[in-house]
């Protein structure tokens, strides 16, 4: 007969129809029977009643074969399932296993996880670290203040009357050719010995402090060799805190004039490009400097804002922004005669990092033209200030405006919205060189508390717009022990190698007076921070008693995560604090949206959920029951919770007091017993602290077995828990091994492996040769097929993993295998427990051969069915593998295995990369949901400069008429051309459009980005299915089926014949994304709250300091050497003048 056209075509996006399972096998179609007449293309999945969809096909070559029945699939299906479950119970040993942990229940007892009490204790335990550090703070503190106060004054220091130890000294000497190295310097330097020190991951010298200054100031000014002067007291200060405290790291002093002074002192990480750290824009010292801010920036965009001060406003706004941190809200505007909102933020908005991102594009964007009109920029901004229907600081609150003059005072505008109270701050920025008067703008900053600024070219920007901080510190000085409180840091990278830590601040004040009689000093000296690593706070909480897939997390006010097993950035930059919110962290759903918010406000709380969560490989989503228990941190901002599983309650706790019976057990991991007893694989824990660590595991457990013929399991230098359990474990799977695997041939059921792995910490892998090409993790804990078989009951199948921009499987030359696990679960005493998973691990060739007959229609095992010539018969998956295309999915989407030998070397891959259409088909009909989500840890290669070839943007250059025009060396362009030129170096964005990370990284490093993540696992539907895929003149047939107590899906289809259906191909893998859209994300925020003290009034404070030009001009001698040299190629070292208030002078 016939052969009707067939369609290779995907169905419809969107909800399918109602699907009703097919009834058992019904009457034939006779020959004659034909399928539905073609209609116009409309690709929707049809599932047609029954009799239409038996229609007999003929298989090229052969007389008439109909698509298998649901009722003979089933039969496939069932057949499938024994064969599994068969191998899983006599290979597996489930059972056997339950009864050795009884037979030797002796030794060990089962212990139990009391959330309250545990994340009460560990909370405990946390505070009690952090108040060590608090009181070293305090005293840090107050001997600052004191030696400050007795410090006398000296106006003419010299450079050769200080001696100290310049932490960048080293790096610049060895590099005679740094342009950082102060040829001809009278500053004496110490010299200094270090040695390596584990705790710091660094060399340090423990009698001397450090000192780091910022490479745009100069080390000689006055105010700086005051500054080394009187702080030089703090080293004995710093030693006494570490012997009081041996556990002390970092302690720092960050004095508001950018020098910094750490103990113990260590040479500085000299970066490969030019330094820009100033620790007064570290993300400690910003948030222990001032309170919270409310900011609105305008920027005056009038037609006379020619190119470079427009570049030069850019610029500016951007390092503002970099003022700022994740408890502080901003929004940025331009004006003309219309204020508008550079970006598509129309109110405050948090300053957090991708919102800042935002800013400084649109900011880019901005283009002079019209005139000025002041009003409608404040206007603009008080309005913004005014809105209290949003989320925002609520603390200090300010207006920055950037102009280029003007001599309209808008005088009306400040009587309306801001006096007599004087509420909002107003901070003005004369930028560019001009002759406008610049006294309106003066007269605005000083009528409203605020100071006023000038930026006449490049090199003023970063010193004048983090200067503001000084005027926001007066009310905290003015409050005075009021506002000595300490505060705890976001996360963030540490800058001297520590990795990730937090940050203990404390503000320390200028407690002198300008005279007899005189009022109260208001300057901020400085913050003075110590740090505490992340993972000295990880230690405090219980590891391996909660299972694998039970964990410890803290978040702050923001919502941030301090501890979180998913807290990995993938690369760090310090200048930024890493920001993962609790709810990126994890899988978001209401109910931890409301855990967050409990923990944020500083509740306790307990709560059972249903939950999302990923695999450790992020291939797999798994839907689990979670126990959450949470309490706050006192004297912290911090909240702790815990998460447990519901099967992790209880715990082993094994009690190995025979020491005969811990040698006996021990035998067992010496590698002399592996030909006999498997392979073992012990976890990487720190078992000792003597114990060498290693990542390849044959020379840890060379180094555990040495150490162990030194020690025994109850030394105190052991963890005894981790030892006990180990050892017991070691024992517990040798007599798996005696009882079943030993005696087993594997090749008659075409196994490579099998395997147990333990909560102790022992993977065994039997026979031994299958351990070379055992490729999962030896830590239990962190094996994706460990944890995933302890939440989904049943048969876990695990494919090799492939990626799709990989080569496919070369199974020529390697043997493949499918690893097959399953939890043991043991009831000892009405008291449930999971500490064991056991499996197999399955020939990939043969079992696909099994696979086939399997899903046939042999009655015999060496006899495939015969159709005649005149009979009909069904296609099966081994006769008709031309026509049939039989499957095995697993719950992520990905192929385990097929009937068809062209795809055997695509197992592992996403089914969709295999047949798009059939994948597009089974999503749509529900059998698959999926779930995207966003991580903001990922790490993406650096892209390429796009303007290798382009000149530097917007810098003038001198014509020869110039060069001979004396005029001109002395006029200010001149001196504006050379700082251009000269901090162009430092602001590499400055040259070229390619922004550079010039701190501390090394060439061509990987830099953060957004990568987009999507899982599939399996729908609501959960029964048999029979339908259509239809697409045009021809159409495709396929059936689905869940196999019982595994993670599988059972899919027949026909094989698309033709390719008019393109549409639809579901993609899996991840992908470099912007995020979700940050300007709908700001319309709805999430909850957060800000720190419980603000600082932003005091009826005391002195307001007439509140404003200055320009730094001194250079003599004409300086600027025609300082030129000549810049002709010559050889820039000198920037000396460009400190800014500082001359009430610092005590």
């Amino acid at each position: 007969m016939a052969v009707p056209a067939r369609t290779c075509g995907a169905s419809r996006p969107g909800p399918a129809p109602t699907a009703l399972p097919w009834p058992g096998r019904g009457p034939q179609p006779g020959p004659g029977a034909r399928r539905p007449p073609s209609r116009p293309p409309r690709p929707l999945l049809l599932l047609l009643p029954p009799l239409l969809l038996l229609p007999l096909l003929a298989a090229p070559g052969a007389s008439a074969y109909s698509f298998p029945q649901q009722h003979t699939m089933q039969h496939w299906a069932r057949r499938l399932e024994q064969e599994i479950d068969g191998v899983m119970r006599i290979f597996g040993g489930v059972q056997q296993l339950r009864e050795i942990y009884k037979d030797n229940r002796n030794l060990f007892e089962v212990q139990e996880n009391e959330p309250q009490k545990l994340v009460e204790k560990v909370a405990g335990d946390i505070e009690s670290l952090l108040d060590r550090k608090v009181q070293a703070l305090k005293r840090l503190a107050d001997a600052a203040e004191n030696f400050q106060k007795a410090h006398r004054w000296q106006d003419n220091i010299k450079e050769e009357d200080i001696l100290y130890y310049d932490a960048k000294a080293d790096a610049e000497l060895d590099d005679p050719e740094s342009d950082d190295v102060e040829r001809g310097s009278k500053v004496s330097t110490l010299r200094l010995d270090f040695v390596e020190d584990s705790n710091f991951k660094n060399k340090v010298n423990y009698s001397y402090t450090a000192v780091q200054i910022p490479t745009d100031i100069y080390k000689g000014s006055t105010v700086i060799l005051n500054e080394l002067n009187w702080t030089e007291a703090l080293e004995n200060v710093f030693m006494e805190n570490r012997r009081q405290d041996p556990t002390l790291l970092w302690q720092v002093f960050g004095s508001a004039t950018g020098v910094t002074r750490y103990y113990p002192a260590t040479p500085w990480r000299a970066p490969k490009k030019i330094d820009l750290y100033d620790v007064r824009r570290r993300p400690w010292y910003i948030q222990g400097a001032s309170s919270p801010k409310d900011m609105v920036i305008i920027v005056d965009v009038s037609g006379s804002v020619s190119g470079l001060t427009l570049k030069l406003m850019k610029t500016s706004v951007c390092e503002m922004l970099d003022t700022l941190s994740d408890d502080d809200y901003v929004n940025v505007a331009s004006f003309n005669e219309k204020a508008q909102p550079v970006s598509c933020f129309t109110h405050l908005v948090q300053a957090n990092v991708r919102n800042k991102k935002v800013f400084k594009e649109a900011v880019q964007g901005m283009v002079a033209k019209g005139t000025t009109g002041y009003k409608a920029g404040f206007e603009y901004a008080f309005d913004q200030l005014q809105n209290s229907n949003i989320t925002r600081a609520n603390c200090n609150k300010m207006i920055m405006m950037f102009t280029d003059g003007g001599e309209d005072r808008v005088q009306d505008v400040f009587e309306k919205y801001n006096w007599p109270n004087r509420t909002v701050r107003v901070f003005t920025f004369s930028v560019g060189q001009h002759n406008y008067d610049v006294t309106p703008l003066q007269w605005m900053a000083c009528a409203n508390k605020g100071y006023y600024f000038e930026i006449p070219s490049i090199g003023a920007i970063r010193i004048n717009t983090q200067e503001y901080l000084d005027v926001l510190g007066r009310p905290m000085v003015l409050a005075g022990k009021e506002a000595k409180q300490v505060q705890w840091t976001n996360v963030y990278e540490d800058a001297l190698g520590l990795g990730l830590v937090v940050t203990g601040t404390l503000p320390v004040f200028n407690l002198t007076q300008d005279g007899p009689g005189e009022k109260k000093n208001q300057l901020i000296l400085g913050v003075m921070g110590i740090d505490v690593a992340l993972n000295d706070i990880k230690r405090l909480t219980p590891n391996y008693t909660l299972g694998a897939n039970g964990y410890v997390f803290a978040i702050d006010l923001n919502g941030y995560v301090l501890l979180h097993p998913n807290l990995k950035p993938q690369t760090t930059n310090f200048r930024e604090p890493v920001t993962l919110d609790f709810l990126d962290a994890e899988l978001e759903d209401e109910n931890k949206e409301e855990i967050r918010r409990s923990m944020i406000d500083g509740n306790k709380g307990h709560k059972q959920i249903r939950t999302l969560v990923k695999s450790l490989d992020e291939r797999y989503v798994d839907e689990v029951v979670r126990n959450y228990t949470w309490v706050p941190i006192r004297s912290t901002n911090y909240s702790l919770g815990l998460v447990l599983p519901p099967y992790s309650t209880f715990y082993l706790q094994a009690n190995l007091s025979d020491q005969i019976l811990q040698v006996k057990y021990f035998e067992f991991l010496l590698p002399s017993s592996f030909e006999s007893e498997g392979h073992v694989f012990i976890a990487p824990r720190e078992y000792c602290k003597d114990l060498n660590a290693s990542d390849n595991n044959t020379e840890f457990l060379k180094n555990f077995i040495e150490l162990m013929e030194k020690v025994t399991p109850d030394s105190k230098q052991c963890n005894n828990f981790l030892l006990h359990n180990l050892i017991l474990d070691t024992g517990i799977t040798q007599q798996l091994v005696e009882r079943v695997w030993r005696d087993q041939d594997l090749n008659t059921y075409s196994l490579l492996a099998v395997f147990a792995a333990t909560d102790g910490g022992i993977t065994r892998v039997f026979p031994n040769k299958a351990a070379e090409d055992w490729t999962e993790n030896p830590e239990p804990f962190n094996a994706s097929f460990y944890r995933r078989s302890l939440d989904n009951r049943g048969y876990v199948f695990k494919p090799p993993h492939q990626d799709a921009l990989l080569r496919p499987l070369e199974l020529e030359n390697d043997t493949v295998g499918i690893l097959v696990s399953t939890a043991v679960e043991l009831s000892l005493g009405g008291r449930s427990l999971r500490p064991a998973v056991v499996g197999v691990k399955l020939d990939l060739e043969a079992w696909a051969e099994k696979f086939k007959v399997l899903a046939s229609n042999r009655t015999h095992q060496d006899q495939p069915q015969k159709c005649g010539p005149s009979s009909h018969c069904e296609m099966d998956c081994e006769v008709n593998n031309e026509d049939l295309l039989c499957v095995l999915i697993d719950d992520g989407g990905f192929l385990v295995l097929s009937n068809q030998n062209h795809q055997w070397d695509q197992v592992g891959r996403f089914f969709s990369e295999v047949d798009a259409n059939l994948m597009l088909a089974l999503y749509n009909n529900s059998f698959y949901t999926r779930k995207e989500s966003y991580d903001y840890q990922a790490a993406c290669a650096p892209q390429p400069p796009g303007n290798l070839g382009a000149a530097p943007r917007g810098v003038f250059v001198p014509t020869i008429a110039d060069f001979l025009n004396l005029a001109w060396w002395t006029s200010a362009a001149a001196w504006s051309l050379f700082q251009q030129l000269l901090y162009g170096l430092i602001y590499h964005s400055w040259f070229h459009a390619d922004p550079a990370e010039a701190e501390g990284s090394p060439e061509a490093r990987e830099s953060s980005c957004v990568m987009k993540q999507t899982q599939y696992y399996f729908g609501s539907v959960n029964a048999s299915y029979n339908a259509i895929i239809d697409c045009g003149n021809c159409s495709r047939l396929f059936h689905a089926q869940r196999l019982t107590n595994t993670n599988l899906l059972f899919v027949v289809a026909e094989k698309p014949l033709c390719s008019q259906c393109e549409a639809g191909r579901l993609l899996q893998k991840e992908t470099h994304s912007d995020g979700p859209e940050q300007c709908e994300l700001v319309q709805r925020p999430r909850y957060r709250r800000g720190p419980h003290i603000c600082f932003d009034y005091n009826a005391t404070e002195d307001t007439s300091d509140c404003g200055r030009g320009a730094s001194f001009p250079p003599s004409l001698g300086v600027l025609v050497s300082l030129q000549l040299l810049l002709l010559l190629g050889l820039p000198p070292r920037p000396q460009p003048q400190v800014h500082a208030h001359a009430s610092r002078r005590v």
